[in-house]
């Protein structure tokens, strides 16, 4: 069963270290991208970025694309 792998996986210590490490990660990036939309009042963006979990890459894109964009103007 190809679902038994991952679930043996996850299982292992492995794992749940990378699996620890990767809400870790999206945590950080999501937690900033939120912080920034709203400080910069693009609503939208906050309401994609709080839906949309893309593991932190749609939240540093708008950090460092989309938030700098603005900045500059």
């Amino acid at each position: 069963m190809k679902g038994q792998f991952f679930l043996d996986y996850m299982a292992s210590p492995q794992g749940a270290l990378i699996f620890t490490l990767l809400i870790l990660w999206s945590l950080v990036w999501k937690g900033l991208a939120l912080w920034k939309s709203a400080r910069a009042d693009h609503r939208v963006w906050y309401v994609v970025l709080l839906v949309v979990n893309t593991v932190g890459l749609l939240d540093i894109f708008y950090i460092y694309v989309i938030n700098k964009n603005k900045e500059k103007k």
